[in-house]
């Protein structure tokens, strides 16, 4: 047993003033997008009708360490540090022989770890002179952070929220409200992008990838707005990685160091921030490993393919190499909507490719069953995208107390499930279904690919 704490919360003269960018220590770096309108090479220029010039260099960056503007690390200490909590509830409860600890990243306003990049990408937008912010969330919590990033810097704020979660989800639509954005269901009557599906079917469940399509024509289409994204490019991972270099401060602290870390994966953000401090540690040799948890509903790196896609329904954004569901993917109406996106992160991607973390899938009664668990043993109750996390933490520690090993396990608790409890009434009242997504539709979505020569 190396000490006695419960929880380390950091000074702040001690949060990193740097993001980590893996892309400097990566084997594989992935390759550039493509533009869908030439099939060639998205030049910054080009990418600059979507995104603020100081984030697509970023994106592109291969400098190891990029500076927090002193603005945006003024804003981070008015929530960070955040705390590293060793689950000794959890560990009683299971009757383990691991020691879990979880990076708690939901105190914050908006309830999750998105405010880590919707800071930092309005701050660069405020600063190129926009106006408008578009953009798309799933479950909301980005919507939710992006709203009050938004309302900082003075910036109107327009989130097309996946229809069937807002549905499921009133609060995270009114709490964006409350912080002044628009919030439209989407698909919608308002873009061509999302007529050509609510034309069809006015009650569409809709997907991320509809979401951001019209997100994105909106951006495209008014001359004061950029696009803004919450997950998979890799400028959004990297500012997330505040997460994880503090959580290896705060192990250090603890006189610990994770034998696995495990994060949820939908696009990528979480467990990237978690993640990568981290790999970079495997990346120099340290025996470390790493698990991404997805639903068995959206299984983007589990069943998925690794090849270039487009990262929106409408086909009219960027093209990436990524591990991909098919651009087509209309997925079902699973309450983790955070995870409910057909592509993965291209840095994600290339790792798992690469065969440097692993990846595992479950259905949603089964990481709900893990959310009560820990929530009663803990006394939080975790977001339903953060209850994949915690599915894989309960299985790891299971196999570790079979196997008597001493496991250490590190996980990032991504936000709470407070205004999520729709999801938790279905499951403690047996009403949720599960949902396997098969072989035979994912080569069916595959003959829809792009080709792309490179």
């Amino acid at each position: 047993m190396k000490n006695d704490l419960t929880k380390i919360v950091l000074k702040d003269t001690e949060i990193p003033k740097f993001w980590y960018n893996i892309q400097a220590d990566m084997p594989n770096v992935p390759p550039p997008h493509i533009n869908s309108a030439t099939m060639k090479v998205a030049s910054i220029e080009e990418m600059n009708v979507l995104f603020p010039k100081e984030l697509l260099a970023q994106e592109y960056s291969k400098e190891r360490y990029i500076e927090i503007p002193k603005e945006v690390l003024e804003f981070y200490k008015s929530y960070r540090s955040t705390p590293l909590i060793r689950a000794k509830g959890l560990e009683k409860a299971l009757k383990t022989t691991a020691r879990i600890y979880y990076k708690y990243e939901g105190q914050n306003a908006s309830g999750s770890h998105k405010l880590n990049s919707a800071i930092a990408q309005a701050y660069y937008n405020k600063m190129e002179g926009t106006k408008r912010i578009t953009t798309e969330t799933g479950a909301g919590q980005w919507g939710t952070a992006i709203s009050i990033a938004c309302q900082k810097y003075g910036m109107e704020c327009i989130v097309y929220m996946v229809r069937i979660s807002f549905e499921q989800k009133p609060y995270r639509k009114i709490l964006m409200n409350t912080f002044g954005a628009n919030v439209i269901a989407s698909p919608s009557n308002l873009t061509n992008c999302g007529k050509a599906y609510y034309d069809k079917d006015k009650n569409h469940s809709g997907s991320l990838g509809i979401a951001i399509s019209e997100a994105v024509e909106d951006a495209a289409t008014h001359d004061d707005t950029h696009y803004s994204l919450g997950s998979v490019l890799n400028h959004v991972c990297m500012h997330q990685t505040i997460i994880g270099q503090e959580a290896k401060l705060q192990m250090e602290m603890f006189n610990d160091y994770p034998d696995v870390v495990i994060g949820c994966v939908g696009g990528g953000s979480s467990f990237s921030g978690i993640a990568y401090p981290f790999m970079q540690d495997k990346l120099k040799g340290k025996k470390v490993r790493f698990i991404g948890v997805e639903p068995s509903a959206c299984p983007t790196l589990t069943k998925g393919v690794y090849a270039y896609d487009y990262g929106d329904s409408a086909k009219i954004g960027p093209i990436t190499k990524m591990y991909t569901l098919g651009h087509d993917f209309i997925p079902s109406g699973i309450h983790a909507g955070g995870l409910r996106y057909h592509g993965m992160s291209p840095i994600i991607s290339s790792l798992y490719h690469d065969k440097l973390m692993e990846a595992k899938a479950y259905t949603q009664n089964e990481c709900l069953k893990a959310g009560v668990t820990f929530a009663r043993a803990e006394g939080i109750v975790p977001a339903p995208e953060a209850s994949h996390a915690i599915r894989g933490v309960i299985d790891e520690a299971n196999l570790a107390t079979k196997e008597g090993k001493e496991k250490v396990i590190l996980f990032n608790l991504t936000g709470h499930g407070y205004l999520d409890l729709y999801a938790y009434e279905k499951y403690l009242t047996n009403q949720l279904t599960d949902v396997e997504y098969s072989e035979s539709e994912v080569k069916k979505s595959m003959k829809n690919l792009p080709k792309i020569d490179r």
